[in-house]
């Protein structure tokens, strides 16, 4: 087959670009000018916003690696030495990974060749002999990232090929729910769940996060909803899949409809323009509360910050830039996403207790959370510090009256609940 050279990139089905390989693996994405010329178009993404509240369409050209909107749309990890073994193709090279998984991706986007065009031969994609290594985040404690979702087990050797791309380096797959059961579609494609598989290191991994989804939900935060679900009543798993545990954690994704529909989704390292090896010190919380203050509107902006407290309150240091999203139920204007990925991080951080985002510049411990550190937050975020500073307030005291009554029965360690009380005992609200 000849080399893949170009990729259209559609929004909702619609065209809205393309992806271009030239020589050496650059990349270049340009828009579609029928795009840019509806006065009514989707938005396709924050960081494609200029100044003017325009289409910015001076985007820098890339190497090897995507432009970051579009690098994002890929897994990480094991996840992605997975899918890229699946296809035959070197999980270092974004361009084929992009055309390979690109009928399935997070949100409305769908990148695939021009109609007619030729396919990824495995001699242009690299074909699947060498493996990537992994990047962590700037800084950041190997006992913080790398343990957390990573898996230093090898990798299963997939039973067919899979074109379907999740954000993240778990494995997982998506899944359609079909009479009370899970079931994985062909190639996983078209699933309205995704399915997080038991992680090897770290046992009990499903229960915990959905714990803490539950636990999120109950204080009143408009989180995903999530089932614990045997490995083995899930149909259609690929082979090796599933092996390191009886459990598997069912998330009901917000970026898929019932009917099929799709919902359009970024995450804030894709609003950013960060690459995703740079999730963990893209921005300052600050920062997020800010764009979410100015795009998605005020309320918006302190569920945000109820978002932040839970976290702090939990011990979750793994809540990334690629762990918090916006979405676009009318397909133009973002809100908040709703929240998912929560863990806590408390036995998997030694060291102690650290956002994956500092709150301000130069701090980022849990126990920095304070009235006096919400309030520099949001005037840094040009949000009312009065508000922000009372939906702090309502969140611990909720916090305290749910975890109070439920801890006992919650299906998380020890250390995780000796944690959070020691957390609690110190703020003073």
């Amino acid at each position: 087959m000849p080399d893949l050279d170009i990729l259209e990139v559609r929004l909702q089905g619609d065209p809205a670009g393309t992806l271009t390989r030239l020589g050496r693996d650059r990349i270049v994405f340009g828009f579609d000018n029928g795009y840019l010329d509806d006065t009514e178009r989707p938005t396709l993404g924050l960081s494609f916003r200029d100044a003017f509240g325009g289409v910015a369409t001076d985007i820098e050209p890339t190497r090897v690696h995507a432009p970051p909107f579009f690098s994002n749309l890929l897994p990480e990890g094991s996840l992605r030495e997975y899918l890229a073994r699946s296809a035959g193709i070197d999980p270092r090279l974004e361009f084929p990974l992009l055309g390979a998984l690109g009928e399935d991706l997070p949100g409305a986007v769908s990148i695939a060749p021009p109609a007619g065009g030729g396919g990824v031969s495995r001699a242009s994609a690299g074909g699947g002999t060498q493996r990537s290594g992994r990047s962590a985040g700037r800084g950041t404690p190997d006992s913080v990232v790398r343990p957390l979702f990573g898996t230093r087990a090898p990798t299963p050797r997939p039973q067919a090929p899979l074109r379907f791309s999740l954000a993240g380096t778990q494995l997982k797959v998506s899944a359609v729910m079909a009479g009370g059961r899970l079931e994985v579609p062909p190639h996983g494609v078209g699933g309205t769940w995704i399915v997080k598989l038991p992680s090897p290191g770290f046992p009990g991994l499903p229960e915990q996060e959905h714990a803490m989804m539950w636990l999120a939900a109950s204080c009143g935060i408009a989180a995903a909803e999530t089932r614990l679900v045997p490995v083995g009543e899930i149909g259609g798993l690929p082979r090796g899949m599933g092996e390191a545990g009886e459990l598997s954690l069912a998330v009901r994704r917000f970026d898929r409809l019932e009917d099929g529909l799709r919902v359009h989704t970024e995450d804030f390292a894709q609003i950013l323009g960060v690459p995703p090896k740079e999730k963990y010190g893209g921005a300052t919380c600050r920062r997020l509360a800010e764009i979410i203050g100015r795009e998605c509107g005020h309320a918006d902006a302190v569920e945000f910050v109820r978002r932040l407290v839970f976290c702090a309150l939990t011990g979750n240091g793994d809540a990334h830039l690629k762990n918090w999203s916006v979405h676009y139920p009318d397909g133009r204007a973002p809100r908040l996403a709703p929240a998912y990925d929560l863990v806590s991080t408390i036995p998997y951080a030694p060291d102690g207790g650290r956002m994956a985002l500092e709150w301000v510049s130069g701090t980022a411990g849990f126990a920095d959370l304070s009235a006096a550190l919400l309030g520099r937050l949001a005037t840094g975020a040009r949000l009312p510090r009065q508000a922000v500073q009372d939906a702090a307030r309502e969140m611990v005291a909720r916090f305290r009256e749910v975890w109070s009554a439920r801890k006992g029965e919650l299906p998380v360690p020890g250390e995780v609940v000796a944690g959070v009380d020691e957390g609690l005992s110190r703020v003073g609200w």
